[in-house]
Order: structure tokens, then C-alpha cells, then sequence
């Protein structure tokens, strides 16, 4: 039996259990799965810096019971995160954010290339039973306008056709009105790309509500 088959009736005959002992899945514990690159991972940040820990004690200090499993990878790729998504999908597993295609981008990948392995991650949290929150790209113009339109849209369009919670971009946070780099300065680390701890603590701020959509939906306490 496909482990997909295996993790959906694992929820089901959980959910089960709990009706017939009277507890209420509203107030389950739920744990997320953040599958995604280095913005996922912390990287050059002291652990409790990062972006998983400082999501996770947000989401408590408003009531959610939530465990977040930090399945990012410095470097990867969306073919990375469709390779290893299978065994990030353990039966406890409730829910899963998506935060990968930059590196993609930085390595001007076919955008048909990366649709298909988000496409693969997203199946694979569908055949699970997991709900999933996705988080897009807004992606500069370096490699052209046709490029930067076939990249864009592949998070919008993937999100509604697998009814996914869906957030434009992991650092709408820091990005400020104009979208201008400059502005984003102060809260980026010295290479300029990945976030200092203030830039991710705006950016939890930013996608935090709706990690507790995601929470919601889930069947999880908020």
C-alpha cells in the first residue's frame, strides 16, 4: 500500500478514536511540516533565530498548540523538495508549509521544470491527507518578462487547483510598500538574501496569520 494511502487512513481512523472517546479535533495538537530552502532552514542565524522557532513561539503566544518540524534544506530546489517530500510526510504530520523555488530561480530553471515538482509535493500532501499553506515568488526580471510571468504564476494557479492556503511571497514582511530592495536592507543578513533575526521576525508577523489558517484547517486549536 502506497504510504500516501497509509498516512490519509492513519488520520482518519485517528479522528475516529478521538469521536468515540469524546474529544473534539479542534482541540488536537497539530504538527506542521515547513519543507523549504534556507529562509526555511535559519540559515546564518543562532537556531532560536530562525524562522521555524520564531513561527512557532508566535503561533503559541496566540493560543495555538502547534509543533513545527524545520524540514528546510540550505540550497535546495523544488526537484530536492519533491525527492524528499515522500519521507518529510511521517503519519504525524498535520500540515505542511511549501517554501521552495528561489534557488530555482537563482539557476534559471525551465519555470515548466519547477511547476512540475511543486505540482509532485503538492499531490503527495493530497494523497496524505495533509493540508498545505504554499508560498510564492515574486521573481526579478533578470531572465526576461516571459520568464519572470511563466515563474510567477505557477503559485497562484497550483494553489487553486489543489485548494491550498496560498501566500504571495515569504518576504512580503520586509519588502515594504514600493517593493524597492533598498528598503529591505536593514532587515537582510550581509550577502543580501537571507534575513536577519528582526527581517524574520516581520516576516512571521506577515505569514502568520495565515499559518494559523492553515492551523484551522487542519483541525488543530488556536
Amino acid at each position: 500500500m502506497a504510504y500516501g494511502v497509509v498516512g490519509a487512513m492513519h488520520k482518519v481512523v485517528s479522528g475516529i478514536v478521538l469521536s468515540l472517546f469524546g474529544f473534539a479535533a479542534s482541540a488536537e495538537q497539530v504538527t506542521i511540516a515547513a519543507l523549504g530552502d534556507s529562509l526555511t532552514q535559519g540559515y546564518g542565524l543562532y537556531q532560536q533565530e530562525g524562522f521555524v522557532p520564531q513561527l512557532e513561539s508566535w503561533l503559541k503566544a496566540r493560543g495555538a498548540d502547534v509543533i513545527i518540524i524545520n524540514a528546510g534544506v540550505s540550497g535546495d530546489t523544488t526537484a530536492g523538495g519533491a525527492a524528499r517530500v515522500a519521507w518529510t510526510l511521517t503519519p504525524e504530520v498535520d500540515a505542511m508549509i511549501v517554501a521552495l523555488g528561489g534557488n530555482d530561480v537563482l539557476r534559471g530553471v525551465d519555470p515548466a521544470v519547477s511547476r512540475g515538482n511543486i505540482e509532485t509535493i503538492l499531490q503527495a500532501a493530497k494523497a496524505a491527507g495533509v493540508e498545505v499553506l504554499l508560498i510564492g515568488l515574486k521573481v526579478s526580471g533578470n531572465y526576461g518578462p516571459d520568464y519572470k510571468a511563466e515563474f510567477d504564476a505557477i503559485y497562484p494557479e497550483l494553489a487553486a487547483a489543489h485548494g491550498t492556503l496560498y501566500a504571495e511571497s515569504f518576504f512580503a514582511g520586509i519588502e515594504g510598500e514600493t517593493g524597492d530592495p533598498a528598503e529591505m536592507r536593514a532587515f537582510l543578513q550581509d550577502d543580501g538574501l537571507h534575513p536577519n533575526p528582526e527581517g524574520v521576525k516581520r516576516i512571521v508577523e506577515n505569514l502568520g496569520p495565515s499559518v494559523l489558517d492553515l492551523i484551522e484547517r487542519a483541525g488543530g486549536s488556536q
